[in-house]
């Protein structure tokens, strides 16, 4: 099995910007001392959900900051960015990191970010498939050209090459039946996310084996915390969690001129503990292994700053690669 943290850059109120970036930074390199596999961070824009607007200019830094874990992207928006200008990122840090990068990508949300960087919702609603083939084609070939009905351009040199061949592993974020068709039409390993539950995941992976030419390892991201009781750990997580979700949640703004209504930051705390290993060492063992179990999943990324207080992440993630991934991993074996 293979396991990552999983940082949003979340700011919690009275926080400053410095706090939470220098916060991100101690937990990665954290991650790497405790045996994780992996780093994979997240991308927002314009709220305090997260304050890392450029996921790969991050994953950039961390890459220089660690020496043999794997560093990614949950996710690179590509409806607010050129496909080309992703894929020169992608092979460079490829390159420069020896192959330790690995680039998730997702369609994002209808938000106020298309009307900031002009690619409108329209680019949102339909044009992931050009994005996402024009992005794997830039990985792929040396040379490229364009002619869809969003991105036109003559032939080009793409340089860097990336080291990897025959190109970096790229990831989709799939919530949808339509993305899990489009992850497994282009072979792509699908990231699920934490709202959903086994069986939600299970159906999406269900549709996906049906047009894949073979099933791609996908991901799951997971909120995680480990107390010393089940009462601890739920009574941590309901006093913390809403203190963020709260004003994060609410930090959405849609650009369609539609109304949002944001979680209510309760009830979803609630529904990420029940779904989630939030508990002692054993029932944060036993949920990750029935996920795995239940939807064959064996890649999870770990949420692990819901408290919002540094020690308090650092500590988790000690406890966690200590106490928990070694149990799992001696229960299931990584797969071949």
């Amino acid at each position: 099995m293979l396991f990552g943290v999983f940082l949003l850059a979340a700011q919690f109120p009275g926080q400053d910007h410095t706090t939470v970036l220098d916060s991100t930074v101690a937990a990665a390199v954290a991650a790497e001392a405790a045996g994780f596999d992996g780093v994979w961070v997240a991308e927002h824009h314009f709220m305090s959900y997260g304050i890392c607007p450029s996921a790969i200019t991050m994953a950039g830094y961390l890459l220089g900051a660690t020496r043999r874990i794997t560093v990614g992207t949950a996710v690179s928006v590509l409806s607010t960015q050129h496909p080309i200008a992703l894929a020169e990122q992608t092979a460079l840090l490829d390159q420069l990191s020896s192959g330790r990068f690995h680039l998730g990508v997702g369609r994002g949300g209808p938000w106020i970010d298309l009307d900031v960087f002009g690619t409108g919702l329209d680019h949102y609603q339909h044009g992931l498939p050009e994005s996402l083939d024009l992005l794997l084609a830039a990985l792929t070939n040396p040379c490229l050209t364009a002619a869809g009905p969003r991105f036109r351009f003559p032939e080009i040199d793409l340089v860097p090459r990336p080291r990897t061949h025959p190109r970096p592993e790229v990831i989709l974020a799939t919530t949808t039946a339509s993305t899990a068709k489009l992850a497994a039409q282009r072979a792509l390993p699908m990231l699920l996310g934490m709202h959903a539950n086994d069986s939600e995941k299970a159906a999406l992976i269900d549709q996906y084996n049906q047009l894949a030419p073979s099933p791609g390892r996908h991901i799951a991201a997971s909120l995680a915390y480990v107390a010393d009781s089940q009462h601890q750990a739920l009574a941590t997580m309901r006093r913390c969690l809403p203190r963020w979700l709260g004003p994060g949640l609410a930090g959405y703004r849609r650009v369609d001129g539609n109304p949002h209504r944001p979680r209510d930051p309760h009830q979803y705390t609630e529904l990420l503990c029940r779904l989630h290993p939030v508990g002692t060492v054993e029932h944060c063992r036993d949920t990750l292994a029935h996920t795995a179990q239940n939807t064959g999943i064996d890649h999870f990324i770990l949420l692990v700053e819901a408290t919002g207080d540094r020690t308090r992440t650092l500590e988790n993630i000690t406890r966690l690669g200590s106490d928990v991934i070694p149990q799992l991993r001696h229960r299931m074996p990584l797969r071949q």
